[in-house]
């Protein structure tokens, strides 16, 4: 038995909760082709996603630390895939589509440049006359036009809904600004999924990274309600901490924030008497959440993050150094576009210096950003 677009997009139709979006309800994309025989419009864009330049290149991003800290930590890429394999978990709890949830989730943050969030602040100051830089809007830039795999259209020509949920993504440290894409409205249940499935994973992982690294040991953690909890759950009494305890401790903190987003979300949907997809939208919140007891737990564990860890010396170091080289970087671009590959410098006659320059730069890997500054710098080094 073969199971069809058309069998799939049935199945969706008939297990999928009513303000879960099915795949041949889209608004669809904005150059007309053909359907695929046994892949709905959704597991098309995820496998392009999947498939593009700027997604391998998360491999070698840095989420925290940089690759030269262990190849143990996390990268971008690593986020990625641990943001989409929590947001298939809700999105199946709930009732929403996992494909389109999970094609959010894997390019949420295709559009980050080098150096994590410094790397990202870097840029937003370098052209912060020049338009602004933000790794939503340079992810909606990359599917849409930089990314080219299709003689027929620029971009992935990927489907409204993916679209909207990648600008229409925000966190705590991430603010949407969702112009063409009915910014008055909610994002659908499957791009609020990915909002949360990204705040549950940097909680965990980066506590996760944090503990490896040694940045803080466990017993700073103590007094923290949120860890305490974890604790009492899995039975720890605070002695002999080892990597499988780590482990385990990081697990149950998933699995207990998962739950609460699973429970918190069920009870609002039932209290806003949600029964359609147009009656998501039309709600003055997003609906997918913490719980409030889960929330205010949460605050002191970001806190302290923000502190042992965003904060710590280390990690200053190396984002005042990634501020530094890619000032450096774009300054030597812009003084001379010659010095970037014939085909950024074509880029600039369609879009202007300074956005040719950041988008050159944005698309690069740590390791390529530094050899590139060791080769615009380094009088020994070759180019």
């Amino acid at each position: 038995m073969i199971f069809s677009r058309q069998r799939l997009e049935q199945i969706e139709n008939e297990t999928l909760a009513p303000y879960g979006m099915r795949s041949r309800h889209s608004r669809g994309r904005v150059y007309p082709e053909d359907e695929h025989p046994y892949r709905t419009a959704y597991q098309r864009d995820r496998d392009r996603i999947v498939h593009t330049t700027a997604f391998r290149r998360l491999k070698h991003k840095t989420q925290v630390f940089v690759a030269s800290e262990g190849d143990y930590y996390r990268t971008r890429l690593t986020h990625t895939l641990e943001v989409a394999q929590i947001g298939r978990t809700i999105a199946r709890a709930l009732g929403a589509n996992e494909d389109l949830t999970e094609a959010i989730c894997l390019a949420h943050d295709i559009g980050h440049p080098p150096f994590g969030h410094s790397g990202e602040r870097a840029l937003a100051q370098l052209m912060a006359e020049h338009s602004g830089f933000d790794h939503n809007r340079q992810a909606l830039r990359i599917v849409e036009t930089l990314e080219r795999r299709y003689p027929e259209w620029p971009g992935l020509n990927l489907t409204y809904e993916l679209r909207e949920g990648i600008v229409k993504h925000e966190t705590e440290y991430d603010v949407a600004s969702a112009e063409r894409f009915d910014p008055d409205t909610r994002g659908l249940l499957e791009a609020q999924i990915a909002n949360a499935a990204d705040e549950i994973a940097f909680n965990a992982h980066d506590l996760d990274d944090g503990l490896r690294a040694g940045l803080f040991t466990p017993r700073d953690l103590d007094g923290l309600e949120l860890w305490e909890t974890v604790k009492a759950s899995v039975g720890w009494d605070g002695a002999d901490f080892d990597d499988l305890w780590r482990h385990r401790l990081i697990r149950r903190l998933i699995g207990l924030e998962v739950t609460d987003v699973i429970m918190a979300t069920s009870k609002r949907l039932q209290a806003a008497n949600v029964n359609s997809i147009e009656g998501l939208r039309a709600l003055d919140r997003n609906v997918i959440g913490f719980s409030d007891e889960m929330q205010a737990r949460n605050r002191p564990h970001k806190d302290f993050l923000y502190r042992k860890m965003y904060q710590h010396y280390r990690v200053l170091r190396m984002q005042v150094k990634a501020d530094r080289l890619l000032q450096q970087l774009f300054e030597a671009y812009a003084g001379e576009p010659r010095q970037m590959p014939e085909t950024t410098q074509a880029h600039i006659d369609q879009v202007g210096l300074h956005r040719a320059v950041c988008d050159y730069i944005a698309g690069m890997t740590d390791s390529f950003a530094l050899d590139e500054h060791q080769k615009l710098f380094d009088p020994a080094e070759r180019v």
